[in-house]
């Protein structure tokens, strides 16, 4: 019996290996495509300039053939979702909670009143132009927080329809496009309204979207604004938490409305992740070489993310949208401008 129990074992054993070796060969395909545009398009970005986010998007949009019923299909859809959850659960190596207290009262209540106001005003203007209220409640998020990782971050936790990849894409899109313009523009209004460095980097951190240009915009006027601007943008960052939980509530309560099993999480693990992260570090327990390592794999883990959301769009999908959700953000934007800036300036933030 000892030789016959052992022999099955061992071709269960077998068997296991080859379905889990076939699972691992399915997605290595599919990934090591997005992985090789993330190859591609930091090695442009970092060359040539240019935001690596957008790169990887547009070149992933011009894959969108290994997106149908083919060998790459489950990597494609594996960098899409779990890549993306652990890029967004390594963004809380970056921040402490020191960092917040740091800052002051007055920057914190701007930072939390801007994210609220903006994410409520974006679901009133998506109504108002026609669209649909999930995608006012994305931008607006994406714009108060913290650009395209926001809109992966809360994408994750939104109901799932039709629409919803194509929300989220050009959610990214605009939102890139718009960081790089306002890194280009914003130091030109700080300087021509003669702001101090420390007004400056509070104006920086809390209106453009996307840490990369935050960090681009503050070094161009000076180390300080380049430092504070940094920190301000971290508590945006930081609110992604309430933002993604106040997210969950509100789809679970619309499902159960409709009498509908929810499907969303009480709790993510990529949100777990994030929190854990940021406490482990603001007790100072991860050294700052793994920091490093880890804000960098959050950056490499993101941008494949991107490389593979771009891959299951296509072009022609976009084309129909027309330009509202483009002047919904800009007005989300504005939105956001108005208010840091009017505080800064008139509010007497930062002196």
């Amino acid at each position: 019996m000892k030789p016959q129990i052992f022999n099955t074992s061992a071709a269960q054993w077998r068997s296991r290996l080859v379905l889990q070796f076939d699972s691992f060969r399915a997605i290595g395909r599919g990934l090591l495509v997005c992985a090789t545009i993330t190859l591609v398009t930091t090695f442009i970005a970092d060359h040539y300039g240019g935001p690596t986010l957008l790169y990887a998007l547009l070149f992933g949009m011009s894959l969108h053939f290994l997106s149908e019923e083919g060998p790459c299909r489950q990597g494609i859809e594996f960098a899409a979702s779990t890549v993306l959850r652990l890029g967004v659960a390594l963004l809380g190596a970056r921040m402490t909670l020191a960092q917040a207290g740091d800052l002051g009262f007055g920057p914190l209540l701007t930072v939390l009143g801007a994210v609220a106001l903006v994410i409520a005003m974006g679901a009133l203007l998506a109504r108002a132009l026609g669209l649909d209220r999930d995608l006012g409640l994305l931008t607006g998020g994406a714009v108060a927080i913290c650009g395209a990782s926001a809109a992966l971050a809360l994408s994750a936790v939104m109901p799932r329809h039709e629409t919803s990849e194509r929300n989220t894409i050009l959610t990214v899109v605009g939102v890139t496009t718009l960081s790089t313009m306002a890194m280009v523009i914003y130091p030109l209004i700080a300087g021509a309204l003669q702001l101090a460095n420390v007004q400056a980097g509070i104006f920086l951190g809390g209106t453009i979207h996307d840490v990369a240009q935050v960090v681009g915009a503050g070094y161009m006027i000076s180390e300080q604004t380049g430092d504070i601007s940094t920190l301000v943008k971290l508590v945006r960052v930081a609110m992604l938490v309430p933002a993604v939980m106040a997210f969950m509530w509100l789809f679970r309560a619309s499902r159960q409305e409709e009498g509908a099993e929810a499907k969303v999480p009480m709790l993510p693990s990529f949100l777990v992740g994030f929190v854990v992260l940021v406490l482990i570090n603001s007790l100072g327990l991860i050294p700052e070489a793994v920091n490093e390592g880890m804000s960098t794999l959050s950056r490499w883990c993101l941008v494949t993310a991107i490389a593979a959301l771009g891959i299951k769009t296509s072009f022609q999908k976009l084309a129909v949208v027309g330009w509202k959700p483009v002047i919904l953000m800009a007005l989300e934007t504005l939105l956001l401008l108005a208010v840091v800036l009017g505080l800064v300036v008139f509010g007497g933030l930062g002196t």
